[in-house]
């Protein structure tokens, strides 16, 4: 993809499309989204896993829950901390999945408190456990995927 953008930001340049100084500025740009990305999945193992893994395990440490119910809670924070300083992308996905937590926590705390909102306090669980799947997804092809519906307390 990259060798396309270059290619592409080329033959703007050679049209006078963009100037000499947007010219250099894109395809600094560009290369450097190229090294960030290439270095995503390949850097330092944390507990012995690519990156990519660690970050899918991480959104798939929520399900701890089904097996001890404050695990779900827990596990995803102890792997954010433990690895928060070494990698940018693991303190990213980290924030991104307490956000999720706690606001569908607070959503599901508000449904439960009315008969009519029991009903979308279920739709409201599928939908957990979708998006958690979904994340854990885009997490091991390297991607970032913000949870929908997510409240920013940390950020």
């Amino acid at each position: 993809m990259k060798y396309e953008d270059l290619k592409i930001l080329d033959e703007l340049k050679e049209k006078g499309s963009i100037t000499e100084e947007e010219y250099q500025r894109e395809k600094e740009k560009i290369l450097n989204e190229a090294e960030n990305s290439s270095a995503y999945g390949s850097s330092k193992p944390l507990f012995g896993l690519t990156e990519s893994s660690f970050l899918m395990l991480m959104h798939l440490s929520q399900f701890a829950g089904f097996i001890l119910p404050i695990a779900g809670f827990v596990a995803p924070i102890i792997m954010w901390v433990t690895n928060k300083d070494n990698s940018a992308s693991v303190d990213l996905h980290g924030k991104n999945i307490i956000n999720f937590m706690i606001s569908y926590a607070i959503y599901g705390a508000v449904l439960c408190i009315t008969i009519i909102g029991i009903p979308v306090a279920i739709v409201l669980g599928i939908l957990y456990l979708v998006f958690v799947v979904l994340a854990s997804i885009k997490a091991s092809n390297g991607e970032f995927w913000k949870y929908p519906l997510s409240i920013q307390f940390l950020k």
